[in-house]
């Protein structure tokens, strides 16, 4: 007896599944590319940017158009952040990297710091670290107490970046030398925050990034100019200085 042949899949499966597979892959598509240009933080993405030459341009502010952020002293930037339990810090540093990145349209977390400073060491930067041409400052928070007590170190530490393509500029930082630091002009945004020692007690550590660009003025005669870096390489990590 001869067996009846299958019937065949009528025309319209085809074409259905065919349109089904199509659908699949717009939506991965579309939300692979929300994902990268939304995440450039992610050292991954932001490869994947550079390849595809769409990198966020950081924009040069000015100290008269800066965006609006809390500028806090050294014991306000301490009771902030030293707290945070670890997967805070990490969200909050994604937070922080994700909005630098992208000229802070959404100012969430914009901190500018304040206060004195004590340098401790200086590090002139290269390509394999966060950004370059540059250099970044080590310096110790000095608080005073009261208003009769002298300046003492505070469990503060900053790492002050400066984009800058002057290399005679870290010459006019010194081991001892004093920073004071002011939203205005500034505008030193935190961008990482992290812990450290310092005088074998923990410390916060903070790393920033001055947002408004142009002469930086040390003292009465001295300056150099500072400009938005071209590329940067968020897989270099931080903190700047390593050995910590």
């Amino acid at each position: 007896m001869l067996e009846e042949p299958k019937p065949s899949r009528p025309a319209y499966f085809w074409w259905l599944l065919a349109n089904a597979l199509a659908l699949c892959f717009a939506i991965v598509s579309w939300a692979v590319c929300l994902h990268v240009f939304g995440h450039p933080e992610i050292p991954r993405n932001y490869e994947i940017l550079r390849k595809l030459k769409r990198l966020p341009e950081l924009q040069r502010y000015t100290v008269l158009d800066v965006p609006d952020g809390n500028a806090l002293a050294p014991k306000e930037l301490y009771r902030k952040y030293f707290g945070g339990a670890p997967d805070q810090i990490a969200r909050v540093n994604t937070l922080l990297m994700r909005n630098y990145l992208t000229n802070f349209d959404r100012p969430l977390l914009l901190t500018y710091i304040e206060g004195e400073y004590e340098v401790v060491e200086v590090k002139r930067l290269s390509k394999v670290d966060f950004l370059s041409p540059g250099f970044v400052v080590r310096a110790r928070a000095m608080v005073k107490p009261d208003d009769f007590t002298a300046a003492a170190p505070y469990p503060v530490v900053i790492e002050y970046v400066f984009p800058t393509a002057n290399a005679d500029a870290p010459e006019a930082f010194n081991a001892g030398d004093l920073m004071v630091v002011k939203k205005s002009p500034n505008c030193a945004a935190v961008v990482h925050v992290g812990k450290t020692t310092a005088d074998d007690e923990p410390a916060l550590l903070l790393t920033v990034i001055p947002i408004a660009y142009g002469p930086y003025q040390i003292g009465d005669g001295k300056s150099f100019a500072i400009e938005p870096p071209k590329e940067l390489r968020p897989g270099a990590g931080f903190p700047m200085f390593k050995a910590r």
